[in-house]
């Protein structure tokens, strides 16, 4: 019987192999294919953005076999050279929880080097009937079994570790289980000799010679000597009141073990565990050592430490869920989203000025350029967008302008007493500059735009080819103590610029701020009058005001 299942075993293996490297299904949450026909309505409402969650998807069976050491844990000790085999099937119900269907086939072996007399009188008991304890037997008896043990168990199966934070997959899981089912058993005792007789020889050496046998290895190697290998004798079995199947003892039994399996491949997995098995019967190593025939009493149980290969089976799935990680779909997401819907940013410009609604402060024209705010740039503050503005820097002097941004600037006049209002008299330096331009700031700042520093360097141009002539610089504003500094820090930004920046000698500028009738953001430039003077510098009004 047991050669037959070893051929079954050897063919499982056979035909594992025969399939151990063609394809698994590569695990994808948009792929269809491996999503059951049930869920597949999940699985569109999460592909469209309407659901949260990716349906579970089909994975794989599992099918092992396994060999390892099966022990006896009962009244008589355990030989250790004890056989155990089995094969189960197990299916994932989700990431952490798998259920196993399970058979073991053990043969125990069992040997007590203490001579018992527990069996004398009792009735039913095969040593008595044997005449071991009778005036023609042996005194004594050493206690020993073989038995053939089968189960079938149903065990939920918990993964502890396939859950990670930091990793998406792990080479090995460790997991626990626990599980119901039905022992079958068969115990024989070896009382004996091959001439069908009881083993007198042994009893009588032991007896003549204590101190040759005094240590228990002696013993049982003596014993072993002794004996032969047959196991003929049925052991003690309830008789009648327990249930048979095949002639053998069936008792309910409950299975809890823990194990590691280490993944070799896709497919492929190596096990390592160990399972324990109760049974509520005391006969499965043929002994119990109450006198008094009861039934009860303390139960033995067997132990089963084995290796296993596992293989992974099934078309169209995904790994059995246990090997993988259910976080892996939240990372990708996080990282590369997918399926995640995030809407077109929406930059409204109805101007099309190039700054948007929410930031611009004027809906300019077409076609004219603006500043950060989606204001029209007005270079000379004239009043006149410089996109509609035909003379682009208009000094404060020629203000106001036209439509245009055209200024009426005052006439050159030979003599002044014959010149009434704006007129002036004839400034040589001014026929020589030329119509000098205005620089503006923005409200309330003290920075020179790129388009202020270029006027200034048209300006420093004229200065070189004209260096007799002076330029005052003017600002305006002086009707708050902040007006009066933000109008000199204006000045002697220019005044700065063009001596710093541009090598214009200092004492060819006249310091003039504070004056009313201008601008508060602007500075004028004109040149000189003959007889104009004034200092180059002038120290601040208000230097704690002072703009950096």
């Amino acid at each position: 019987m047991a050669s037959k299942k070893f051929k079954l075993l050897l063919g499982m293996t056979c035909l594992m192999s025969l399939t151990a490297f063609s394809q698994v299904g590569v695990r994808s949450y948009e792929d269809s294919s491996v999503i059951p026909s049930k869920r597949l309505p999940q699985h569109t409402e999460f592909l469209n953005g309407t659901y949260n969650y990716p349906a579970k998807p089909r994975n794989q069976w599992e099918v092992g076999i396994k060999a390892g050491k099966f022990t006896v844990m009962g009244d008589v000790p355990s030989l250790f050279l004890t056989p155990g085999f089995g094969v189960h099937v197990r299916k994932a119900l989700g990431y952490m929880f798998s259920l196993r269907a399970e058979y073991m086939y053990g043969i125990g072996k069992g040997m007590h080097y203490a001579p018992g007399t527990g069996y004398a009188g009792k009735q039913g008991n095969p040593w008595n009937d044997l005449g071991y304890g009778t005036a023609n037997g042996p005194n004594n008896v050493y206690y020993n079994y073989k038995t053939v043990t089968q189960d079938l168990s149903l065990q939920g199966v918990i993964t502890l570790n396939n859950i990670r934070f930091h990793k998406a997959k792990t080479g090995f899981v460790f997991y626990g289980f626990g599980g119901i089912g039905a022992t079958i058993y068969e115990t024989k005792i070896n009382a004996l000799n091959d001439a069908g007789r009881p083993y007198f020889e042994f009893d009588q050496i032991a007896a003549a010679n204590p101190a040759v046998y005094k240590d228990r290895k002696d013993i049982r190697k003596a014993l072993k000597d002794a004996m032969d290998n047959s196991y003929e004798t049925k052991a003690e079995n309830h008789g009648d009141y327990r249930a048979k199947l095949f002639g053998q003892t069936v008792r309910p039994s409950a299975t809890v073990g823990a194990g590691v399996a280490f993944k070799l491949g896709p497919r492929f997995n190596l096990a390592l565990e160990d399972r324990h098995t109760f049974i509520k019967d005391d006969l499965l190593d043929g002994q119990r050592w109450q006198e008094t025939g009861s039934l009860t009493g303390d139960f033995d149980s067997y132990n089963f430490a084995s290796l296993g290969l596992n293989y992974n089976i099934g078309a169209k799935a995904v790994e059995p869920l246990y090997w993988l990680n259910p976080l892996d779909y939240a990372y990708q997401e996080i990282r590369n989203p997918k399926l995640m819907k995030i809407p077109d940013p929406v930059l409204p410009d109805a101007d099309g000025d190039g700054v948007t609604d929410q930031f611009d402060q004027e809906q300019t024209p077409a076609g004219c350029p603006v500043d950060s705010h989606g204001v029209s740039l007005d270079t000379d503050g004239d009043g006149v967008p410089d996109c509609k503005d035909k003379e682009l820097i208009t000094p404060t002097y020629c203000q106001p302008v036209d439509a245009d941004g055209v200024g009426k600037c005052p006439v050159p006049c030979p003599d002044p007493a014959t010149c009434p209002g704006l007129f002036v008299k004839t400034n040589e330096c001014a026929d020589k500059l030329g119509l000098l331009p205005s620089i503006s700031f923005k409200a309330n700042s003290n920075t020179l735009s790129a388009d202020a520093e270029a006027v200034l360097a048209t300006v420093a141009g004229k200065l070189r080819n004209a260096p007799e002539c002076k330029v005052v610089v003017v600002g305006y504003c002086s009707s708050s103590k902040k007006e009066q500094q933000l109008s000199w820090d204006h000045v002697n930004k220019v005044i700065t610029y063009l001596v710093e920046k541009q090598g214009i000698s200092e004492d060819r500028f006249i310091f003039n701020y504070g004056q009313e009738g201008g601008d508060c953001n602007t500075v004028d430039l004109r040149a000189a009058t003959g007889d104009e003077s004034g200092p180059a510098r002038v120290e601040p009004p208000h230097p704690n005001l002072r703009k950096k």
